[in-house]
C-alpha cells in the first residue's frame, strides 16, 4: 500500500528561489563569453547558441519573478 501524501506547495521563497536562479544565469553568460576568447570558431558557435538559450531563460525568470511578487502581495 501506497500511504505517501503529496509535500504542500510552499511557494513562499519562490522569488528569492528566482532571483538566486538569474543571478547564476548571468554569471554563467559572462563566464562563457569569456571562454569564447580561447574558442574554436564551432565552440564559439555553440556558446553563442547556448548563452541565446540563457538569455531567453532570463526572460522568462523575470515575467515568473513579476508573476510571483505579484501573487505575494495579493495573498498578504
Amino acid at each position: 500500500m501506497n500511504n505517501r501524501k503529496p509535500n504542500p506547495d510552499d511557494r513562499s521563497d519562490n522569488v528569492e528561489k528566482l532571483q538566486k536562479m538569474v543571478h547564476n544565469t548571468i554569471e554563467n553568460i559572462e563566464a562563457a563569453e569569456e571562454t569564447m576568447g580561447f574558442s574554436s570558431p564551432e565552440e564559439k558557435a555553440k556558446i553563442q547558441a547556448k548563452n541565446e538559450r540563457r538569455k531567453q531563460a532570463l526572460d522568462g525568470f523575470r515575467e515568473e519573478i513579476k508573476d510571483e511578487a505579484a501573487d505575494r502581495q495579493q495573498g498578504e
